[in-house]
């Protein structure tokens, strides 16, 4: 009965979609210019440039470098996983860990440790998962459906 509750909750529950201004390292002009386009979360840049077409096109009407777009897309997805946002998205995308697919592919306690090995190599400002955070982001990479194509 409690898990049933839950779902319910959930489902009238809307979430807001994470706005893409407030993705880490991201080019605050790069945000301005796809703000005059409409595309101003992480849902309306998934929807924007899901395909190669969709982002050569997106490129051409922002001047926006054609990596920068992807980049903006695969944070953006990253961001579709359950408690995944801003850190945590660029965590996983720096490491190379830049997409949801290649998420739902590793085991947990693997990718803790190589987000640690990670973190202490590079500097990175911000710290590794804890181990249930990182089942729980692998568990949830793997319910996602792919959206983007690469």
């Amino acid at each position: 009965m409690r898990s049933l509750a839950s779902k319910l909750r959930e489902q009238r529950i809307k979430q807001t979609p994470f706005p893409l201004k407030d993705l880490r390292e991201i080019n605050p002009a790069h945000v301005e210019k796809l703000k005059a386009l409409g595309i101003r979360n992480v849902n309306e840049m998934l929807k924007a440039g899901r395909t190669r077409k969709r982002r050569q096109d997106l490129s051409a009407k922002t001047g926006i470098k054609p990596e920068a777009i992807l980049e903006l897309v695969k944070l953006s997805d990253l961001a579709r996983i359950r408690g995944v946002k801003s850190t945590r998205a660029r965590l996983y995308y720096d490491a190379g860990v830049d997409t949801v697919e290649k998420m739902a592919k590793w085991n947990p306690e693997k990718l803790r440790a190589m987000l640690i090995d990670f973190v202490e190599k590079t500097g990175f400002d911000g710290i590794a998962p804890l181990p249930k955070e990182a089942e729980s982001t692998v568990a949830e990479a793997k319910k996602l459906p792919k959206i983007v194509e690469y």
